[in-house]
C-alpha cells in the first residue's frame, strides 16, 4: 500500500482543523454544538431544546442584555419545563401586555458573575444546608447538593436540576436546567 506524502499533509491539515473547531466547542445543546467563542444568544438559538426561552428572550426585549460583554450565569429551561407550566402560560407571559412580568421571570434565571460548576458546587460542599445568590431580576436563587446532584431552588420553593452543566460562552457560562425557575 503506497500513501503520498501530498495525502498526509491533507490528513494532519484537516486533524488540526478539526482539533481546532473542538478546541472552541465546549458541549453540545439540543443537538447544536455550542461554541465558546459566541455569546449566549449566538449559541442559544441554535438549541432546538431552547426555542420557547428564546422566543421569550425575545419578546421581553433580553437579546442585547444578553449579548452584552456580562459575564452571566444563566440557568436555561428546556422547552419540556416550559412546558411543564400551567396550559396557557407560556401563551399568556409572551403577550406584550405582560412583557414587565416575562422580564422578571427571565432576569430571575440570570447571575451576574461566571459561576461554573464547580465553583456552584464547591459552595454548597462549603455550605450543606445550601447557600444563595442574587439574580438580576433582584431575586435570591438558592443551590442545594444532594447526593451528587446540583439543585436550584427558586423563591417560590420550586427546585430545578442541572441537566447540563457548564455550557461555556464568550460573555458568561450557561447551565441546562429542568425547570422555570419562578420568582415570588
Amino acid at each position: 500500500m503506497h500513501i503520498s506524502i501530498k495525502a498526509i499533509a491533507v490528513a494532519a491539515l484537516l486533524a488540526t482543523t478539526s482539533t481546532a473547531a473542538m478546541a472552541q466547542m465546549s458541549v453540545r445543546v439540543g443537538g447544536a454544538p455550542m461554541f465558546d467563542n459566541m455569546n449566549i444568544i449566538e449559541n442559544a438559538v441554535n438549541s432546538k431544546d431552547h426555542t420557547t426561552l428564546v422566543a421569550a428572550v425575545k419578546a421581553a426585549g433580553l437579546v442585547d442584555a444578553l449579548s452584552g460583554p456580562g459575564p452571566f450565569t444563566v440557568f436555561a429551561p428546556t422547552n419540556e419545563a416550559f412546558a411543564a407550566l400551567p396550559a396557557g402560560t407560556v401563551d399568556t407571559l409572551l403577550k406584550p401586555e405582560n412583557k414587565g412580568m416575562l422580564t422578571k421571570i427571565l432576569t430571575a434565571h440570570v447571575i451576574s458573575g461566571k459561576y461554573s460548576d464547580a465553583d456552584l458546587l464547591a459552595k454548597a460542599e462549603a455550605n450543606p444546608k445550601g447557600f444563595t445568590l442574587k439574580t438580576l431580576s433582584g431575586d435570591r436563587l438558592q443551590f442545594t447538593k444532594l447526593g451528587s446532584v446540583l439543585y436550584v431552588v427558586d423563591e417560590s420553593g420550586n427546585a430545578a436540576k442541572i441537566t447540563i452543566s457548564d455550557v461555556n460562552q464568550s460573555n458568561g457560562v450557561i447551565h441546562v436546567v429542568n425547570k422555570v425557575l419562578l420568582p415570588k
